[in-house]
């Protein structure tokens, strides 16, 4: 590696805390006295100015973690923000990664950037860990912002912890690059106070809750228009008729030798399932989750800086102001989001009050029906507004949330929460009140395709061992947990003395009654003790047993009729998914991901002889409005329509899949949903109700395809 010292290249002095607290840095300056260390990085040339910032080149060679640091014998007193003057001389944005170090080891930042191409810009390093979790929202505004003519780099995440005025170091890399990088850097210096931080946020959403500050062909810039915009969807609907040789409920009529029974029911084949129509006809679901009109609200308390055109809370706007609260200990999904309590607005019924006036919600669900039926589409997938469903247009689907006073475990993962605890008596009693509730009125309509149960459950932690999370985390209990007593009962039953467990393991245990110990740590499997994966296993599908057969005998209980459709799984464990293939009538996964085939083991379905539904799928972008791209992303807009047409056409060709359901219907707020801050462009429509028309007709064609 080689390594250059130029002593002389900084001015480094501490400097007094009421205004910069650091006498500025300035690598362009011919001498200084603090050194810098260059690492695979080299000097190129005298310093040059550029639109009024002098700054001085630097090229990364092509190299593991070619560096640029600027290190101090003594703390440099700092604020509260670095700023750096500096430019992307590529013609394509190159990842930055900026270190600094404290006064201790275990004091350290890190932050990456994407350093755009194009003119200088001021780089801005918050001094503290940060992200736009805090902002109350999943993604940060897209950088750089304009401040008053000066563009603005944020770093918007942070991570680690430092003691902001005992500064040490500060080195500035760029990861692996393939071929040489040129930066420019100039002037650094520490600045006390965050107005910049609060900068890159503010203003960031208009009066109809769109991105203010970018531009894209639906952005709506007045109430007139946004009316045109509508009123122009309706020549175009009533154009659209798409239900031609089907049944009333969407079936084909193409595929023979189905069994009419009255309700939807599956069906195989020659090797091929099916759902099937009450009137006989094969249905391939082709739906889509969170049709509702209430998916766009986000928090404002406390944040009334991100809005511009915010109504007052009197008047015609307050009907669309409320209040909630979605902090939660238990949730992943919950950590580190801050303005996830308070006051909340509705942007999107706002702005179907401006179309349609007192009547909006009326007048939203006949147009949303009929743009469902326009585009292609035959299912109302979960969460969806349970009036739509009872207009019979469109078969539907409900949501069994089983929640209660039952206890539960940790599998290391619980983005939603920990499992339930299926072995606690409470569960089996919370399970029967959640199925009466979501199939009241229901019980007896034909239109219903059948129920989900739960969402995304954490059958497994994370990581590479994370498959055993649940069998360590119910081990890992207090004495009290039934799954925990169940365990332990199971294994008293397989080894009977608590020696042999121990040896069947590689572990100390000189009595049962260790076991009991909360927190007890539960060995990972070993190729040296296989008995380990062996009992695993066992416990996972027992695990799983339960919670399935629960669901499946209180369904059938208050439902004989109608389809249980699965837990809509993401994370799964072979066990899981044989349990619920068992208990199931169609095994759900949420995919994410190119193809449907990549989201789940298609093998192991086949051998299972099971139907599957893909319960989510969607690929987003960022130039709509929202920051965030979602979990499957696309370079841009006109890239969504094909990515969706390739993913259905592989689930229609696969005799296993009878189904995929789009998440979601509607775009996610820009500053972050109720629930868990996301905020991605994933939907057919804005959050002005006016659809994206490029990608629902690539969505009409590919559906016209499937039916």
């Amino acid at each position: 590696m080689k390594r250059i010292v130029l002593a002389g290249c900084l001015g480094l002095l501490c400097g007094c805390h009421a205004q910069a607290s650091m006498t500025p840095i300035d690598l362009a300056a011919p001498a200084a006295t603090a050194p810098v260390t260059l690492e695979r990085v080299h000097r190129d040339g005298a310093p040059q100015t550029v639109d009024g910032f002098t700054l001085q080149r630097f090229t990364f060679e092509a190299a593991a973690s070619p560096a640029l640091t600027v290190t101090s014998a003594n703390a440099w007193a700092a604020g509260d923000e670095l700023q750096v003057q500096v430019q992307n001389a590529m013609p394509w944005a190159v990842t930055l990664t900026i270190d600094i170090g404290g006064a201790n080891p275990d004091q350290h930042l890190h932050a990456q950037v994407g350093l755009p191409a194009g003119p200088p810009q001021t780089l801005v390093i918050p001094l503290h860990a940060t992200s736009p979790r805090q902002m109350g929202m999943q993604v940060a505004p897209p950088m750089p912002f304009d401040d008053h003519g000066r563009p603005i780099l944020l770093a918007t995440t942070v991570e680690g912890r430092l003691e902001p005025r005992t500064v040490h170091t500060l080195r500035f890399g760029v990861p692996a690059p393939q071929a040489e990088q040129t930066l420019l850097f100039g002037r650094v210096e520490a600045v006390s106070g965050q107005a910049l931080q609060r900068a890159a946020y503010a203003g960031i959403v208009d009066r109809y809750g769109q991105a203010a500050r970018g531009q894209w062909p639906e952005k709506i810039t007045s109430d007139a228009a946004l009316r045109a915009a509508h009123a122009s969807e309706r020549v175009a609907l009533d154009k659209a008729k798409m239900r031609v040789g089907q049944d009333e409920y969407g079936g084909r009529l193409d595929v023979q030798n189905l069994t009419k029974t009255g309700w939807f029911h599956t069906q195989k084949v020659n090797g091929r399932w099916h759902l099937v129509t009450p009137t006989g006809h094969a249905f391939f679901s082709l739906g889509v989750n969170a049709v509702a009109a209430d998916g766009g609200r986000s928090y404002v308390e406390g944040r009334e800086f991100m809005f511009t055109g915010l109504p007052p809370q009197d008047g015609e706007g307050a009907a669309f102001y409320g209040a909630g609260d979605n902090r939660s200990a238990e949730q992943g999904a919950s950590q580190g989001i801050g303005y996830n309590h308070g006051r909340w607005f509705d942007f999107y019924a706002a702005n179907l009050y401006r179309v349609d006036g007192t009547g909006w919600l009326a007048a939203w669900r006949a147009r949303t029906l009929e743009r469902l039926q326009a585009w292609g589409f035959n299912t109302l997938g979960d969460w969806s507004d349970p009036v739509l469903g009872q207009a019979h247009r469109l078969p539907y689907t409900r949501s069994i949330n089983i929640a209660g006073a039952f206890a539960n475990v940790a599998s290391g993962l619980d983005y939603w929460g920990r499992m339930p605890d299926p072995f606690d008596p409470r569960f089996a009693q919370a399970t029967d009140a959640a199925v009466i509730k979501a199939s009241t009125g229901v019980r007896d309509d034909p239109w219903l395709l059948g129920y989900f149960a739960d969402n995304e459950l954490a059958w497994a932690g994370a990581g590479a061992q994370g498959r055993w999370g649940l069998a360590q985390g119910t081990l890992a209990g207090d004495v009290a947990s039934p799954a925990k007593r169940a365990f332990i009962a199971a294994l008293r039953k397989k080894y009977v003395a608590p020696e042999t467990l121990a040896n069947a393991w590689g572990i100390a245990l000189t009595s049962w009654s260790t076991l009991d110990a909360t927190g007890f740590a539960a060995p990972l499997p070993s190729a040296a003790h296989p008995a380990i994966a062996d009992d695993y296993r066992a416990w996972l599908r027992q695990y799983a047993d339960a919670y399935f057969r629960t669901v499946a005998e209180a369904i059938h209980r208050h439902d004989p009729h109608h389809l249980f459709l699965g837990g809509r799984f993401a994370v799964n464990t072979p066990e899981a998914v044989a349990a619920c293939a068992r208990y199931c009538d169609v095994v759900s996964f949420n995919v994410y991901a190119d193809l449907p085939q990549h989201g789940f083991d298609a093998a192991a379905m086949r051998a299972l002889d099971k139907p599957v539904l893909i319960s989510e799928f969607h690929f987003g972008s960022d130039d709509r409005g929202p920051f965030g791209k979602g979990v499957v992303s696309v370079a841009s807009e006109a890239q969504r329509g094909p990515a969706y047409a390739r993913f259905l056409a592989a689930a229609a060709d696969d005799p296993q899949i009878v189904g995929a359901h789009w998440f979601q219907y509607l775009d996610q707020p820009v500053t972050g949903r109720l629930l868990d801050g996301e905020n991605s462009h994933v939907g057919l429509v804005g959050i002005t109700d006016i659809p994206f028309g490029g990608f629902v007709d690539a969505v009409r064609e590919a559906n016209r395809q499937q039916r």
